[in-house]
């Protein structure tokens, strides 16, 4: 796919000296948009993949089901609720609204200000003057021109308001039923050589699982994600000056776009640490996080190249060509490619888990549980574990047995018997013929030549003992008389 647009035919001089871009996420956009229930389907398939969701947190990701929150139940969040409900129809267009491209738009000219103003110390953790705050709110959520270059606004002020936004957001910027994915996420860590799940974490499943939860994202959120990390991540390159690391950052965030709305520190408990860690490890990895895998890209690469629709009565005319029945091999092949491109990744998914398993139970202390476990891996011989890679012995042949008398025809006939019985089967191919046996034909002729030799000389031999026998009683005879 990345040699597409190498040649571009242009009658524009102008336009010729221009590069040439091109978006390898092409054909995953082209999916989303126009066939979003088969995008979602295989992005899920592989976040599944990754992290272990159970029945209901997968269907409140997938939206079939309300999220299960933590503090949801509770008659306090019901309030806060029912309150934060009456603030957002007093709201303006932009602050306290569900997020759309507009209130966007008016954000990206606070987060373009602030990408030139990273140097101010204690930026996002520095409050600005309320004053301030309140007439530039007013001016965004009105749609009038702001022109924060001109010195009335400082950039604690306009980092104040950033963060008042997304918190005035009616859910999270990374959704509410995203939540229980993420705690998954940040449970992803490696295992060690004996199969054992250790505390160190596996940074690039973590990215692999965030790129593709963030692909589901609805389309405004992963806009203004994409745009705030970046910042945070901008900002983070700058601590020196600014004291303002990726984790100080985390910790001013996590609550406005990775926390449930309407929940306190009791409710989260033990998940604050996790919900923090989770967004510095976006902060620091940003710039990889808004691309899809490659493997997403050829799925759907091959889902357009392999089921494109003909548009022409010449396409139609094609197919009814002597030659077309040629071309429909070839096209059920790139219909293939998409349904194997998902299952290969899954089998190999389910070999490294084969894998581990079979080195933990190999390492288990000898036992009759360790050795009923290894009996069941012994009875699935297609499953690859580390033992089946050890190519195993061939089994030995079975001599045929050898009757007295097929010996005694060796011992008197020797090996021709044996070429005359193969030249009567079938005629052996010339390279399987032996240097010996290709030394008697040049000497003899053929095996039959060589049999008939054989015999001749035996009874030759016949004859001559029964001539002298009759010389031998001759001579008896006559002695006598």
């Amino acid at each position: 796919s990345d040699a597409i647009c190498n040649f571009v035919i242009c009658n524009d001089s102008s336009l010729r000296s221009q590069p040439i871009i091109f978006n390898p996420d092409f054909f995953v956009e082209k999916l989303r948009h126009e066939k979003p229930e088969v995008f979602t389907e295989l992005v899920v398939s592989n976040i599944t993949r990754l992290i272990d969701l159970p029945g209901a947190e997968l269907a409140q990701l997938m939206g079939e089901e309300d999220p299960k929150l933590p503090g949801a139940n509770s008659t306090a969040s019901g309030f806060f609720r029912s309150l934060m409900s009456l603030k957002r129809k007093e709201k303006g267009v932009v602050f306290g609204s569900p997020l759309t491209e507009e209130g966007i738009a008016q954000v990206s000219q606070l987060i373009e200000y602030l990408h030139k103003n990273l140097r101010a110390e204690g930026l996002f953790r520095v409050p600005g003057n309320s004053i301030r705050q309140q007439i530039l709110k007013d001016a965004l959520n009105s749609g009038t021109d702001i022109d924060l270059d001109s010195g009335e606004f400082h950039s604690n002020d306009v980092a104040t308001l950033l963060k008042m936004f997304l918190g005035e957001l009616p859910e999270p910027l990374l959704t509410h039923k995203h939540f229980h994915a993420h705690l998954k996420i940040a449970d992803l860590t490696l295992f060690d050589e004996k199969g054992n799940k250790t505390s160190t974490p596996d940074k690039e499943r973590q990215i692999e699982a965030l790129q593709l939860l963030f692909l589901i994202l609805p389309a405004p959120n992963r806009s203004l994600l994409k745009l705030l990390l970046d910042l945070l991540y901008q900002t983070a390159k700058k601590q020196d000056k600014n004291k303002m690391s990726a984790h100080n950052l985390a910790l001013m965030f996590a609550p406005h776009i990775l926390w449930p709305r309407n929940v306190t520190a009791n409710d989260l408990q033990e998940n604050i640490t996790k919900l923090n860690n989770g967004v510095t490890f976006m902060i620091k990895h940003s710039q990889k996080l808004f691309k899809a895998p490659a493997y997403i890209r050829e799925c759907a690469r091959l889902h357009y190249l392999g089921s494109r629709a003909h548009t022409s009565k010449d396409d139609l005319d094609l197919l009814t060509s002597p030659g077309s029945k040629d071309l429909q091999p070839l096209k059920s092949q790139k219909r293939s490619r998409l349904d194997t491109c998902h299952q290969e990744q899954t089998q190999q998914r389910t070999e490294e888990a084969l894998r581990e398993l079979f080195r933990h139970v190999h390492n288990m202390p000898d036992s009759a549980k360790k050795k009923k476990l290894i009996r069941q891996f012994n009875k699935h011989p297609a499953a690859l574990t580390p033992g089946s890679d050890v190519p195993t012995s061939p089994a030995p042949r079975r001599t045929r047995s050898r009757s007295f008398s097929g010996l005694i025809k060796r011992k008197v006939l020797g090996t021709p018997v044996i070429l005359e019985r193969k030249s009567r089967d079938a005629t052996p191919e010339p390279e399987r013929v032996s240097k010996e046996n290709v030394h008697l034909l040049q000497k003899c002729g053929s095996p039959a030549h060589m049999s008939q030799v054989k015999l001749k000389s035996l009874e030759g031999r016949k004859e001559e003992s029964c001539r002298r026998m009759r010389a031998h009683l001759l001579s008896k005879d006559s002695s006598s008389l």
